[in-house]
């Protein structure tokens, strides 16, 4: 499923995990960072991880907001992202919605973004991370074997699934689960 030997990632949702969640965000204006997101991603990156934007973008499909704008709030983000010293070594989204567009293979919970992310930038899903704000972002944590965090209290993270309340949090969790498996 995923090529043996290559790089760990850390699969992020956008909306509600790095940016603040604007529903159907299509203003570049709008982008705004939450508070120490810039922060964990360093740690991450500079740990060794790749880090990796998979997004729904249901605004698209419901017919709220184009392509176009989506790539300009994309640019935002990859703008405000470097200025704060964070490179992301992909994005990938998802234009569909059940309702508007019919079903397809990307949209989370399904794996597809994660395994075209993984195929085209060569990255070992085993040893990777997938964090988001909502359950769904998760969700396939499993199927792809690897390892699922949700931003939110740990009451609402399904059994398997860890809980942080922000990237900085995640980012201890991910990096003292790693420094466990290597000792």
């Amino acid at each position: 499923m995923t090529p043996e030997g290559g790089r760990p990632a850390v699969f992020l949702d956008r909306d509600g995990t790095i940016i603040a969640d604007r529903d159907h965000l299509s203003d570049p204006a709008g982008v705004r960072l939450l508070p120490g997101a810039a922060r964990g991603l360093r740690r991450l990156a500079g740990a060794g991880y790749e880090l990796v934007v998979a997004t729904n973008q249901s605004g698209i499909a419901r017919g709220l907001f184009g392509e176009a704008d989506y790539r300009a709030v994309r640019a935002r983000l990859d703008e405000r992202l470097a200025a704060a010293g964070v490179r992301l070594a992909g994005t990938y989204h998802c234009p569909h919605h059940p309702d508007f567009s019919g079903p397809c293979a990307c949209r989370k919970p399904a794996p597809g973004m994660f395994l075209r992310a993984a195929r085209e930038l060569g990255l070992d899903l085993g040893r990777s991370v997938l964090v988001g704000d909502r359950v769904r972002d998760v969700a396939p944590a499993a199927e792809l074997g690897a390892r699922g965090i949700l931003i939110a209290e740990a009451a609402a993270a399904p059994e398997g699934v860890a809980a942080a309340a922000d990237l900085i949090a995640a980012a201890d969790l991910i990096l003292g689960t790693e420094r466990a498996l290597r000792e």
